[in-house]
């Protein structure tokens, strides 16, 4: 796959990578297009994790026109889209028109699973269907984005134990809502590569979600590393590739002025 739509630079909180290393990494493996979707989130953790979307566009904007002749830099963005602040959500995106964009959820509450607090007096499955439930509450009230991103992100930061258990049959009640609902909405899903590098033997949404979403009539589905350093762009596409075509894929996306446009396998 020549793209890699899910990368993060110094321009995210949790990111100290130089844009133009990131940018050539992926030029050097190869690959004509990326997406850089740096995280914007409101109020989580009572950490700023708030982008200027001004600085941001027009920064990523410089750098692309810097590199047009090498690859096609999508001007992405990866947004946390907790219900609470679907108004807020609103106002940022009319700021700047950005090529692409990755809704997520971050925060349930304000809290990150990514923290202990999150799990603290919660069972794994208590935490997941908090976390689900989430998701499906902010696709009630905002539909600024073009894909989903790792549906299940939470079990990334779950029990050693549990992540061994997670399945799909647990949670299938709530993850058919968030699949049909998302479906029914136009929008997209990704597969991100992240989960192999964080302890999980699957990617993030597991493959047994993505075949869901396949069968339900999915198309539209982006990759990406999710990568922080250079170093893991590009990482595991050989894997999302085969996951991609176990569960009946033959296309992927890359996204144009917020138009999905399919390339092969």
């Amino acid at each position: 796959m020549i793209c890699d739509y899910h990368v993060h630079t110094k321009m995210s909180y949790d990111s100290n990578a130089d844009i133009d290393c990131v940018i050539n990494t992926a030029i050097n493996k190869g690959m004509k297009y990326m997406a850089v979707t740096d995280h914007h989130d409101f109020d989580l953790d009572n950490r700023v994790f708030e982008q200027n979307p001004e600085v941001y566009y027009d920064t990523m904007a410089a750098f692309r026109e810097k590199y047009k002749s090498k690859i096609t830099i999508s001007i992405g963005i990866e947004l946390g889209i907790e219900a609470c602040h679907h108004i807020r959500l609103a106002e940022f995106m009319k700021r700047r028109p950005f090529d692409f964009v990755i809704g997520s959820i971050h925060g349930v509450d304000g809290l990150d699973p990514y923290y202990k607090d999150y799990w603290d007096g919660l069972s794994t499955e208590e935490g997941m269907r908090k976390y689900f439930c989430a998701i499906l509450e902010s696709l009630n009230v905002f539909d600024d984005f073009d894909v989903l991103g790792h549906i299940d992100y939470a079990i990334r930061y779950a029990d050693n134990k549990e992540k061994i258990r997670y399945s799909y049959n647990t949670y299938s009640d709530i993850l058919d809502k968030i699949l049909k609902k998302t479906i029914s909405m136009g929008k997209g899903i990704e597969i991100n590569t992240a989960g192999l590098r964080k302890g999980l033997k699957d990617t993030n949404p597991s493959r047994e979600i993505i075949k869901k979403y396949r069968e339900y009539g999915g198309s539209i589905i982006t990759v990406g590393s999710d990568a922080h350093t250079p170093s893991d762009i590009g990482g595991d596409f050989d894997t999302a590739r085969q996951i991609l075509t176990d569960c009946g894929f033959t296309e992927y996306c890359v996204f144009v002025n917020r138009k999905p446009v399919f390339l092969p396998l």
